[in-house]
């Protein structure tokens, strides 16, 4: 009797389609949209990314942030502050100035643009000085 009781809940188990399992787009949309926290501290979270991102994280100059947007970053809209900044290279020369582009989850600094997309989330923001950045050392 068990043999059958366990062999009829296998057969209907099955029955379960992946549709039933997953979210509707308007729960996706809402999981999405319930993680754009603004990131209260956006500075922090740059300048503790940036002191191991970079090769050589002192003597940076021209240091520029823009306070975080929401901005268009996959599906939705995302928080993104753009930072700019002027750093040695490893021969120890300032290799001119570059942007990047953190977006925020959650509140949380969730990952780090730099190269060509950048432009893509920055070309239309007003930096303002980062002196904590040209501060910045290992």
């Amino acid at each position: 009797m068990r043999w059958v009781v366990l062999s009829l809940m296998i057969l209907l188990s099955g029955c379960v389609t992946d549709s039933e399992l997953e979210p509707s787009a308007a729960q996706r949309e809402a999981q999405w949209n319930a993680q754009n926290v603004f990131p209260q501290n956006y500075k922090k979270d740059l300048l503790a990314f940036l002191r191991t991102y970079l090769n050589d994280p002192n003597h940076i100059r021209e240091a520029g942030v823009s306070p975080p947007q929401l901005k268009k970053a996959g599906p939705g809209d995302r928080y993104v502050a753009c930072v700019r900044y002027n750093a040695r290279n490893e021969s120890g020369r300032y290799a001119g100035v570059k942007d990047g582009a953190a977006v925020y989850v959650s509140g949380k600094l969730d990952r780090f643009i730099d190269g060509k997309e950048v432009q893509n989330y920055c070309k239309d923001v007003a930096y303002a000085p980062f002196p904590e950045l040209e501060r910045l050392t290992r």
